[in-house]
């Protein structure tokens, strides 16, 4: 019989990895708290720490092209015209 792959989220491997950089329990202690392989908790350890400072950089917002937004809205507007002659119709043949 196979084991089936668990899947951990975020707020999991955040709270792992905090324990972990405390030091207050070895890796070992912390694997069986946790239920998890001791090298797991080091890669997410590892990971941690390398993309830490991401957190602190600026983040640039992506602006939407001009004409991206204008061909958009055309867009919405035909929607609108045909939800609203589809909903005449229907009520004119009784459906």
């Amino acid at each position: 019989m196979r084991k089936t792959r668990r899947k951990f989220d975020g707020s999991f491997k955040a709270k792992v990895v905090i324990e972990a950089l405390k030091e207050r329990e070895t890796l070992q202690q912390l694997a069986l708290k946790f239920e998890l392989h001791p090298n797991q908790i080091s890669i997410w350890k590892q990971e941690f720490l390398q993309n830490s400072a991401l957190i602190f950089e600026e983040k640039v917002q992506k602006e939407i092209p001009e004409t991206d937004v204008s061909e958009l809205y055309a867009k919405i507007g035909k929607l609108e015209m045909e939800k609203e002659f589809l909903k005449k119709n229907l009520k004119r043949f009784g459906l």
